[in-house]
């Protein structure tokens, strides 16, 4: 929907919110189902209400706990029965600068400052720390937006006794917990009302008459910014970036104008403006974004405008360049095929109104962000909140060359006749071991970013992955997978618990950019090793349907299992009994 593509359509999301939800609930029957406690330090019903519209378009369906007005810390620190009972999922803690209880006057000593920031700080620590105890779950704190006046002017913002620099202080002391403490997230109000404009965010008539902590038209972007942060969190964001060339990466046409003649570098203030965008994608990549090119061009003009001196971007930063005279949709759909990612992992930028229409009308889930003037490229894609990161790995780092890698391998494949001897080829080796503290943050992030090759969904947060490591009950699995090509890193997570004789698969998921490799094969043949060993008799797996998971469906029926049961939303049981299970021996050495 148009309304929900940066610049926001405030109007229509706030007055047509309920068929908003009617129509996106219609395109998506089966959305993830979330309960998100929002305890807020002013009104929270027209946040909950557009925060449910932005999850809705990211297919996530929020139930939502809402404290009184004001109550957000007795809410944390005392409880409720209802929020007690309401067991959230998510907490987003929706406080503003008014919800600060004591600033400093331009009488209070400097030694007192310093006393009642540290109060103030520990004040929404105690909290934090109170609702990680009781729930386990990731929190949302808002960082603290700032007046829309500054009683000493310019000095405000640094003198200890101005509002702006307690303030300030106060926020580096909430970043300092971030960046100490898993599963607690930062939503930067103060980025979004100095966007929005800090005297139009914060005017002050809908505090006194509503108690909203900023104006009504500004809680859509609100809604927008921790609605990113939750799809990220739950593994929703895009992945990939493909880039038109032609005025898109570059001013003009290459195949008119010629290399020398495309607008790119420093010579021209039209050319700084394409080489900004082009560093701002190659920036990109360190956040795990991959690149792609699907151009209506000659593939040797595409290459040699990417070999531009003054250019950014060369050839071997894409995955993939699709340089044709294909429809863009389809080319896009054979990137998708190619890199073994679903479309709707697409980003696809794009300078011509045309070719967006074409891609937007025939492959659903893609996001399309109208481009319009290049100097508005990167803000343009940087506020639609596509590549929100909440956690960085050091396999995010390495996407590219993880991608380039797959790309080889598929070349490679058409060169053999015999699937198995190319299996043979890439000389594969699985490491596969328990669930090690190296691995945690990775293993965690799988379980939230997996959803095709995934049985059962469930979500786990890095304390969830630790408890399960620490448990004598579970047998956990974690299998890194290393071809001639390249590390691929952790693609394959299991976790099974024992109950008396059997072994209950909770958790079974693998990342799509291997398969096809064997490498759930391997994975299968270490748990009944390790079943077997630990005397178990049979070993139960579950599948649990979701809108994205069919390609798992008959998973344990060709693993050996027989089907147990089926229930009327078609969760299935599967059984295997140990000793007559058939190792499946995989092309590839096992390293426990």
């Amino acid at each position: 929907m148009d309304c929900f593509n940066y610049p926001l359509d405030t109007g229509t999301l706030l007055r047509k919110k309920r068929r908003i939800r009617k129509e996106l609930l219609a395109q998506n029957p089966h959305p993830l189902q979330k309960r998100i406690a929002i305890l807020g330090g002013s009104t929270t019903n027209e946040v909950a209400d557009q925060l449910g519209l932005f999850l809705l378009q990211y297919g996530i369906q929020a139930e939502f706990y809402q404290s009184e007005y004001g109550q957000y810390w007795q809410d944390a620190m005392f409880g409720t029965p209802e929020l007690d009972d309401f067991h959230p999922d998510i907490i987003y803690i929706h406080t503003n600068w008014r919800n600060v209880t004591q600033f400093p006057t331009t009488a209070t000593p400097v030694q007192e400052i310093d006393a009642m920031l540290e109060g103030e700080y520990q004040r929404f620590a105690e909290m934090w720390r109170a609702l990680r105890d009781k729930f386990h779950c990731p929190i949302i704190q808002n960082n603290f937006d700032r007046p829309n006046y500054r009683l000493m002017g310019n000095r405000d913002v640094w003198d200890p006794h101005g509002r702006s620099n307690f303030l300030s202080r106060l926020n580096q002391k909430f970043y300092d917990y971030a960046a100490a403490n898993e599963d607690f997230y930062i939503n930067d109000i103060d980025y979004l009302a100095a966007d929005y404009g800090v005297s139009a965010w914060g005017d002050a008539f809908y505090w006194h008459m509503y108690k909203y902590a900023m104006c009504l038209d500004a809680i859509p972007s609100l809604a927008a910014s921790v609605a990113n942060i939750i799809k990220s969190i739950y593994g929703r964001n895009k992945k990939a970036l493909v880039l038109d060339l032609d005025n898109t990466l570059w001013g003009g046409v290459v195949g008119d104008d010629g290399v020398d003649g495309i607008a790119i570098g420093p010579e021209v203030p039209e050319g700084q403006v394409y080489a900004e965008f082009q560093s701002y994608c190659k920036a990109l990549q360190s956040i795990g974004v991959v690149l792609a090119v699907d151009s209506k061009n000659e593939e040797e003009n595409a290459l040699a405008g990417l070999r531009h001196p003054d250019g950014v971007l060369r050839p071997e930063d894409f995955v993939c360049i699709k340089a044709n005279w294909e429809p863009k949709d389809q080319n896009l759909r054979a990137i998708a095929a190619e890199l073994n990612l679903g479309v709707d992992s697409f980003v696809f930028a794009d300078d011509n109104p045309a070719e967006r229409a074409i891609v937007s009308a025939q492959i659903p889930g893609a996001a399309v962000p109208a481009l319009d003037a290049a100097e508005n490229y990167i803000r343009i894609l940087d506020h639609g909140g596509y590549f929100e990161t909440t956690v960085l790995s050091g396999e995010d780092l390495k996407k590219t060359e993880q991608y380039h890698a797959r790309a080889q391998a598929a070349r490679a494949q058409a060169a053999f006749a015999d699937y198995g001897d190319y299996l043979n080829s890439l000389q594969m080796t699985a490491y596969i071991k328990p669930f090690e503290p190296l691995y945690i943050q990775r293993i965690a992030q799988l379980t939230n970013k997996s959803n095709q090759f995934n049985l059962t969904t469930l979500r786990c947060t890095e304390d969830d992955i630790r408890a399960m490591a620490q448990n004598e009950q579970y047998v956990t699995l974690s299998g890194r997978l290393v071809d001639k090509f390249a590390d691929n890193g952790v693609v394959s997570v299991v976790a099974a618990e024992q109950v008396e004789e059997t072994l209950c698969i909770r958790l079974w998921l693998m990342s799509c950019r291997v398969l096809k490799r064997g490498m759930e094969d391997a994975m299968m043949d270490v748990l009944i090793t390790q079943a077997a060993q630990r005397g178990v008799k049979t070993v139960e797996g579950y599948y649990y349907p979701t809108a994205k998971n069919a390609m798992v469906k008959n998973f344990y029926g060709e693993m050996g299992f027989a089907l147990a049961s089926t229930d009327t939303d078609g969760n299935t049981v599967w059984r295997l009994t140990v000793a007559d299970y058939k190792p499946r021996h995989p092309h590839m050495t096992i390293e426990q």
